[in-house]
């Protein structure tokens, strides 16, 4: 059991040393997408994968309808936010590995802006880790979106998250 301890103790001293790049700048493309899925092929432990695909909407509002979002956050905030969100997953969960990515920048309607992949022996961990993390990161990560409207306006998203708009945001 101390064996155990210790090794589950030097296995998250790694983890946290070790940040995992989330940002991509634009959509999240399908080759990028494919090539992540295609990189566990040789993970012969694994027994399920769990992907979140969020997709930007091409909503109306006030009778316009959104042709993108443009993304932004506090990196650095929203960098640790997805740490932790990550390190609680695989304390919570018996999961094999995991991957998220968030866009920056302009991502139009129909484009991919955020990809959760989750890994575990079991479809159960898999699926129900996918879930959480994607409701951790909507209602904790300081990510905002300005819908960009089809004549060139635009209107904040109402961020799920008690963080507010930096000053200066309009």
């Amino acid at each position: 059991m101390f064996y155990q301890m210790s090794l589950f103790r030097a296995k998250m001293e790694i983890k946290e040393n070790k940040r995992h790049k989330v940002f991509i700048e634009g959509e999240i493309s399908s080759s990028f997408i494919a090539d992540s899925i295609s990189k566990h092929s040789h993970k012969k432990a694994i027994g399920a994968h769990s992907i979140f695909l969020g997709q930007v909407r091409d909503d109306e509002i006030n009778s316009k309808k959104v042709v993108a979002i443009d993304y932004s956050c506090y990196e650095e905030m929203a960098n640790d936010m997805f740490h932790e969100i990550r390190e609680a997953a695989f304390l919570r969960f018996d999961l094999t590995c995991m991957h998220i990515y968030h866009s920056l920048g302009k991502v139009d309607a129909g484009k991919i802006s955020l990809f959760v992949f989750t890994s575990s022996k079991h479809r159960k961990n898999a699926i129900d880790a996918c879930s959480y993390v994607v409701e951790e990161i909507k209602s904790k990560v300081p990510v905002w979106g300005k819908e960009i409207l089809e004549d060139e306006t635009h209107v904040w998203k109402k961020a799920a998250h008690p963080i507010s708009f930096p000053k200066g945001r309009t």
